[in-house]
């Protein structure tokens, strides 16, 4: 959904009621509003699950906006990678990346430094191929121990102006299992 639609409020909301061990949350690119808002917000609401404050079974990389474009594009893959670590402890993590927009405008930047051939808007030509392999990383494991473990994976699309028919959000469309289209 467009900037304001409650992309963040819904993922705040996941998080608190999600029946997950862990939840980590990526805020790549967010204005840096956004990320102190979390940061005073978690540490007062009360998980369900566990009847504690909700910042105990959280991790928040936090990666503002001014920060480097290199520093946005790892906060994703540092995020899912901690996801993995988790699931193969045998817990189930929840990923919620906000916003894989900005990450992918990151891509697009260091791809133009890169002097790379531009695909469309001139993001990367690979866009669709980082994007679904950032979301086929989720998944379900049996490990040795007959444990399961899991990790789930939800991204928010900020498409400029609304547009669903931009790259980003069309590139997600084509991977994911679920999208919510706000307004």
């Amino acid at each position: 959904g467009p900037f304001g639609a409650g992309k963040t409020v819904l993922q705040h909301t996941t998080s608190k009621y999600a029946d997950v061990d862990i939840v980590i949350i990526a805020a790549c690119g967010e204005r840096a509003g956004e990320v102190v808002e979390i940061l005073r917000e978690f540490p007062h609401l009360k998980d369900p699950k566990t009847g504690r404050t909700l910042i105990e079974r959280s991790i928040i990389i936090c990666n503002t906006s001014s920060m480097p474009v290199a520093a946005r594009e790892a906060s994703v893959y540092t995020a899912v990678t901690l996801a993995e670590y988790y699931r193969q402890m045998g817990l189930n993590s929840l990923l919620l990346a906000d916003s894989t927009s900005r990450w992918a405008q990151a891509l697009r930047e260091m791809s133009g430094r890169l002097e790379e051939i531009p695909g469309e808007e001139a993001f990367p030509a690979y866009l669709e191929s980082l994007i679904a392999a950032f979301y086929e990383r989720a998944g379900l494991v049996k490990l040795e121990s007959g444990e399961l473990g899991s990790v789930t994976i939800g991204g928010s699309v900020s498409p400029a102006g609304g547009n669903f028919e931009e790259p980003v959000t069309q590139s997600t469309l084509k991977v994911v299992g679920a999208f919510l289209g706000l307004s």
